[in-house]
Parts: C-alpha cells; structure tokens; sequence
C-alpha cells in the first residue's frame, strides 16, 4: 500500500507561481512517481515525473520552463513549482506512484501508476 496527500493548491493570478507538495508513505521509497492535472471536462493529463533512480525529469511541452519538479527523499516528498501560471493551468492537480516494474520512460502513461494522492485544487485567474 502507498499514501499520497498533494497540498498548496489555491487560487493564484496568472503569471503567479504556486508550489506544491505531495507527501508519500508506504510502499513508496524507489518506486516512479508523476505529476497529472485534470480540468473540468478534460482528460488526465501528464505534467511531469522525475524517476527514482537517477532523476531525470520529464515534462509536459506545454509546462516545460515554467515547472520544476523536486525531492526531498528524507521527508519522502515531491514537489512541483510552477511559475508564471497562465488560466489554462487551472485543475485538480494530482502525484501518483508508479506500478511495480514501472519502465521509467513510461512516467508520462496515466495507466502505468498504481496510486494516486487526492488531488489539490489549482485556479488561475487572469
């Protein structure tokens, strides 16, 4: 089993930044973890991971220069800093932990993650 509670989400003006948290527990140390959004009437869609072994980050085209993702493996958080947000941002944003065996060029695959945190609740006004 893995627990994963995302927080700081809020209400934020576009070309605001916000930063947030997802904190993990369980079965969750070497595992590949990812960051999605969705929007009301949209699909999940993926904004970024950054693999276990050796960090590598990937990310969304769309978030790519705006987003940073980091980790703290002695708190077992992840973070996602997103600078200048535009309203397109706006979303339920969620961190998941991957399968077991997850291959870590598969991070941007909704369907490759097994848990899933909540969600925190992103809105950019323009």
């Amino acid at each position: 089993q893995a627990q994963l509670v995302e927080s700081g989400g809020g209400l934020v003006q576009a070309g605001g930044s916000l930063r947030l948290s997802c904190a993990a527990s369980g079965r969750t140390f070497g595992y590949e973890r990812g960051w999605f959004r969705q929007a009301p009437g949209k699909e999940r869609e993926f904004v970024g991971a950054t693999t276990w072994s050796s960090e590598i980050p990937y990310y969304a085209d769309s978030v790519r220069g705006r987003f940073a993702i980091s980790r703290d493996k002695d708190k077992n958080t992840d973070y996602l800093q997103m600078n200048n947000l535009k309203p397109e941002a706006a979303a339920v944003y969620y961190c998941a932990r991957g399968r077991d065996l997850m291959p870590s060029n598969e991070v941007r695959a909704h369907d490759e993650y097994e848990y899933w945190g909540q969600g925190t609740q992103v809105t950019v006004s323009s």
